[in-house]
């Protein structure tokens, strides 16, 4: 009877936000049927940061664009087909990195525990795992037990994915419909303290930002300056800047202080000034210590969305293809 009360909320729930937070996810899901495996993602994770710095940007952002389209379900890893356009094929993905890496350790664990772990599983704990290394310990709490879905497609990310003109309204919709409150916006907008940016996400900002060739006002005028000797030009569609200027390959509470003078790189970044409420959860998070007190949690709550559990979707044998 409990489990049928529990399956009926999940169903009112996803009709009001198309979610359904997985309370079915654990602490050390394999612990029996694969007691290697969180060792093996982390040991693997570790080798592949200390040759490409890069990594941890890249994944992180993976997982945020895995989880915000049907769910943390690993969708995002698979390939497109003669019959359907994928995930990682929609414009919000087609510079989304770390492919290899997932489909890396999926090869080790299978060779390990044949048809075990899941692909969704190996994300989430691979982007933990990354963001980690340059603290040498877990930096949130990946509770697994997902599954892997079999549906991806493109136009689902197009219309899922947060953009990075969105403007404060539209994001905290896009956050509401996955069960996250506008604190974890503020709080996940953290995640841009690593990584890149492409000038066409924002080079609007700087040469057209209402049709009229004028610049952003809410754009610190210096950093403008300095964005405009790097994107030459609303065309370049290949040029990329630090998000996070000096330390886009720390992960640290910088962002904060820099989106407070008015230096966040985005309109969705710079977003977040233009409330009161979310203005002042900025200023709480400048504390390095205080922001990853509320990453953990926000992340936590991020890796939950819309997982499947039990006996829904599937443990894929390739991360990139359904099984057959």
């Amino acid at each position: 009877m409990k489990i049928r009360i529990l399956l009926v909320t999940c169903v009112v729930l996803l009709g009001f936000l198309g979610v359904c937070q997985g309370g079915s996810l654990r602490k050390k899901f394999y612990r029996d049927s694969c007691p290697q495996a969180e060792d093996t993602i982390k040991n693997k994770i570790e080798q592949y940061v200390s040759d490409n710095p890069n990594l941890p940007a890249k994944l992180l952002r993976m997982h945020f664009h895995d989880c915000f389209v049907r769910g943390c379900d690993g969708s995002v890893l698979l390939n497109s087909t003669a019959n359907n356009t994928a995930e990682k094929d929609a414009i919000p993905n087609l510079t989304l990195a770390g492919f290899g890496v997932i489909d890396d350790i999926k090869n080790a664990l299978e060779a390990k525990c044949p048809k075990t772990v899941s692909c969704a599983d190996i994300l989430a704990l691979a982007a933990r795992d990354a963001v980690s290394v340059q603290f040498n310990k877990p930096m949130w709490e990946v509770l697994t037990g997902r599954r892997d879905g079999t549906v991806s497609k493109s136009s689902e990310a197009l219309a899922n994915i947060p953009a990075p003109f969105f403007n404060l309204t539209q994001l905290k919709q896009s956050f509401a419909s996955k069960g996250l409150t506008s604190h974890d916006l503020v709080v996940l907008s953290g995640g841009h303290t690593i990584g890149i940016g492409h000038c066409n996400l924002f080079s609007r900002r700087l040469y057209n930002f209402t049709g009229k060739g004028d610049q952003d006002p809410s754009l610190n005028s210096s950093y403008a300056a300095f964005l405009k000797t790097k994107c030459k030009s609303l065309s370049d569609t290949s040029t990329t800047v630090e998000m996070d200027p000096g330390s886009s390959r720390k992960f640290d509470s910088d962002y904060y202080p820099n989106l407070l003078e008015k230096k966040g790189l985005f309109q969705s970044d710079a977003a977040i000034l233009t409330q009161d409420q979310s203005a002042d959860i900025a200023k709480e998070l400048v504390d390095q210590n205080k922001f990853f007190t509320e990453f953990a949690q926000s992340m936590k709550r991020m890796g939950a969305i819309g997982v499947l559990t039990g006996s829904a979707g599937e443990i894929r044998n390739k991360c990139s293809l359904v099984n057959s």
